[in-house]
């Protein structure tokens, strides 16, 4: 009986470790992953990261341009003095951005291909000419905002004195025909003083035909006259050498020229030399390309920067005028040589002067 007892105990304590009951059964299978509980397979909720970073970008986007639309249109509810200068300040960035991407295509180009700036088509240097003026005023402004809080009050400047501190990228519509008219008439102050000049030197030019020829030319153009090209190009020998000639030219002349093409006066005399010869050259170099393209390949706004640049008013002229103008330039520029330029520079006042609507 003992032994018999002591077997049923052993097999009772085997049974229960090999066949545990329905509670151990049930604490063992907390211990293993459930069906419920185990990882989501890859295949059924995988994403890719680059959806992902599409999804959020696009986000940002929308957010960014509803957030900008709403603060667009409270400005212009509350404040739409202050939004149409702010309008006009981002337009003048975007475009003052877009024409720096061109400058640096334009200069790549010509890197790559060894090209100078001379054998550039004329859209091409022109806008690398006017782009350099306007990033030269614009890094003025830069060096002016350097000192700490300096830019608050550079945008006060710039609030007040648009003229001087902004390029015309920042200009409303009104200030940049206002602006032009200002700056017209600032170079043609200097118009008298470089006719009387002419023809008080031109008693100093040794041949007696071109010397009547140079005082008449100056009597007429200060009467009111037009001069057709035929009248100025014979002259063109009298500003190769003295005393009109860009090398033999005395200082207050070349002060006055420098104000009738927008140079600044204020330079030591062989600064202002320089500054005039470069500037002759370049526009000498625009005219031979523009000649090349043709005037009739011209916009009518290209029509008016270009002969705004030479002289003319062309704010208050008609585009068929402006074009016949610009013809009678590049009839005169076209024929002239490196030493003639002292020409070029003098046309400035001789062309425009009395240019019909330009007698005002």
């Amino acid at each position: 009986m003992a032994l018999s007892r002591v077997c049923w105990a052993r097999a009772a304590l085997w049974g229960s470790a090999v066949a545990p009951g329905p509670l151990v059964t049930r604490r063992l299978q907390l211990g293993r992953p459930s069906p419920a509980w185990r990882a989501p397979r890859s295949s059924k909720l995988h994403l890719s990261p680059k959806a992902d970073v599409k999804n959020l970008i696009s986000y940002v986007v929308t957010k960014t341009r509803t957030i900008n639309g709403s603060y667009h249109r409270f400005l212009g509810r509350h404040f739409p003095r202050f939004y149409a200068l702010y309008t006009v300040f981002m337009k003048g960035i975007q475009m003052l951005w877009a024409d720096a991407k061109k400058a640096r295509r334009i200069k790549t180009s010509m890197w790559k291909h060894k090209v100078k700036f001379h054998q550039l088509p004329y859209r091409e240097m022109e806008h690398l000419r006017q782009f350099r003026r306007d990033i030269t005023k614009c890094l003025f402004i830069g060096i002016l905002s350097i000192p700490p809080f300096a830019n608050y009050l550079v945008f006060l400047l710039m609030y007040l004195f648009p003229r001087q501190l902004l390029v015309k990228h920042f200009w409303t519509p009104k200030q940049q025909v206002d602006f032009l008219d200002i700056y017209h008439g600032l170079r043609k102050q200097s118009h008298s003083e470089i006719l009387t000049h002419l023809g008080r030197v031109g008693a100093l030019v040794s041949d007696e035909r071109l010397r009547w020829h140079l005082t008449d030319l100056c009597a007429k153009v200060q009467n009111g006259t037009h001069p057709a090209p035929h009248d100025i190009l014979p002259l063109k020998g009298c500003f190769s050498t003295h005393p009109l000639g860009l090398d033999h030219l005395p200082a207050p002349q070349m002060k006055a020229l420098s104000r009738a093409v927008l140079l600044t006066p204020h330079l030591p005399p062989p600064l202002l030399r320089r500054r005039l010869k470069s500037h002759a050259a370049v526009i000498h170099q625009l005219d031979r390309a523009l000649a090349k393209l043709g005037i009739g390949q011209l916009t009518a706004q290209e029509v008016k920067s270009a002969c705004y640049l030479r002289g003319l008013n062309s704010t208050h002229i008609t585009d068929d005028r402006c074009r016949s103008w610009l013809g009678e330039w590049l009839q005169i520029s076209c024929s002239l040589n490196e030493p003639e330029l002292s020409l070029l520079l003098h046309n400035v006042v001789l062309l425009s002067t009395s240019y019909l609507e330009t007698r005002r």
